[in-house]
């Protein structure tokens, strides 16, 4: 049955060459006639050839299939019991539990990859659909530490941190190349990011803080995110730190207008209608965000790229970015106060440094308890400050002697 149905394919094949053969001759004659000398070929002929291929391919396969009998018996014959020497009986497929597992994806191991900052926000900026999560989420807040270099007071911070791990994680931008020299036992090993040179005044201070948020929120167990630097301490011990800003129910960016020449005279014309004069805002470098205002920091490109463009000294895009941004859109999710203490009672460029001939108990207690009033939750609290800078590395070891009695750690 198959033989004639291709024959019947054959020759109808063979009458449409037939009618579509070009006109004999060049003389002149009738295009429309064809040449009565074409003869098409035989379908007998054809099937023929098709029988004798089709019982060579079959010679051919089960001869074939002998010579892998044969080589099968022998190779039983002469290694019955060495398996191993042709295949191995260890399986090595990949361990899927320890890369792509949902553990590994919640909280990375590993702070370092090779994706470039374009890349580390789209990433940073992914927000799940669902409000349920399908594992036990356990809050934790997000140390960011921004750092030239060392950490002189890591082990105040140990100190601090110790025996609560499971409620915080630590990262750390330093200079490119710098590594921390820090045991393995400290919450500070191994917590250092893909770190870019950063100039003091430029917008690659913005830059290295979006990096670190980006960082950060990778881990979807961080619910708070706090800026320091590498001469702040905490003023308070972590269990009050911890309780305050989980339970907050507003981000602690300081956001005020100023009309001063380092207010709005820091404005640039060119920012106009992107942002206009009387958007604009300035304050503390040292923010804390809650994780919704986190990812629209890194996920903004346009009024980031107008900063870039125009906020350049004697404007801070450090001082002006984050305030401006943030009261533009986000000012009711904002408490508009900072949770860092300074002293900016010296007029210079730089707040005052505290080093080990003013360290005292007395100066910790009045940062603790310094008399302000602010808001909280929409109450009044004179708790308004949970850190505080900048203190020298030669404080250190006065700051350890107190921290016990004076800040409860």
């Amino acid at each position: 049955m198959r033989v004639c149905v291709w024959c019947e394919l054959k020759v109808d094949w063979d009458k449409r060459d037939l009618m579509s053969l070009p006109s004999s001759g060049d003389d002149g004659g009738n295009p429309s006639e064809v040449d009565i000398d074409y003869v098409p070929s035989s379908p007998r002929k054809d099937s023929t050839m098709g029988i004798i291929k089709m019982l060579t391919g079959l010679l051919i396969f089960l001869g074939g299939a002998m010579m892998g009998l044969c080589v099968s018996s022998s190779f039983t014959r002469y290694y019955p019991s060495h398996p191993h020497m042709f295949f191995h009986t260890q399986s090595h497929l990949p361990d899927c539990s320890s890369g792509t597992g949902i553990r590994n994806f919640l909280t990375p191991s590993n702070l370092v990859h090779n994706m470039n900052d374009r890349q580390l926000f789209w990433r940073g900026s992914m927000v799940p659909m669902m409000t349920h999560y399908p594992f036990k989420r356990v809050p934790k807040i997000a140390f960011m530490f921004m750092s030239r270099g060392p950490l002189p007071l890591s082990p105040l911070w140990e100190r601090f941190f110790q025996g609560h791990g499971a409620y915080f994680s630590i990262y750390v931008h330093t200079a490119p190349g710098y590594m921390l020299n820090v045991s393995k036992s400290s919450p500070f090993y191994r917590r250092q990011i893909p770190s870019q040179t950063v100039e003091w005044g430029s917008i690659t201070l913005v830059n290295a803080e979006k990096r670190l948020l980006a960082n950060a929120l990778l881990d979807v167990n961080n619910e708070r995110f706090v800026l320091l630097s590498e001469s702040c301490i905490p003023v308070f011990n972590f269990p009050r730190v911890y309780d305050y800003l989980i339970k907050s129910e507003q981000s602690f960016v300081q956001s005020y207008d100023e009309d001063s020449k380092q207010g709005r005279g820091r404005y640039n014309r060119r920012m106009h209608p992107t942002v206009k004069i009387e958007q604009w805002r300035k304050g503390s470098e040292w923010f804390e965000l809650n994780r919704k205002l986190a990812v629209k920091m890194i996920s903004d490109y346009k009024y980031y790229h107008v900063f870039r463009r125009h906020c350049k000294p004697t404007c801070y895009p450090d001082e002006h970015y984050f305030p401006t941004y943030i009261n533009m859109f986000y000012g009711s999710l904002n408490s508009n106060r900072t949770v860092t203490w300074v002293d900016w009672s010296k007029k210079a460029p730089h707040p005052a440094m505290f080093g080990a001939r003013n360290v005292t108990e007395d100066l910790i207690t009045s940062i603790r308890n310094n008399g302000t009033i602010c808001t909280y939750n929409n109450k009044t609290t004179s708790v308004c400050y949970l850190f505080a800078r900048k203190f020298s590395p030669c404080s250190l070891q006065l700051l350890l002697r107190m921290s016990s009695a004076v800040m409860n750690y």
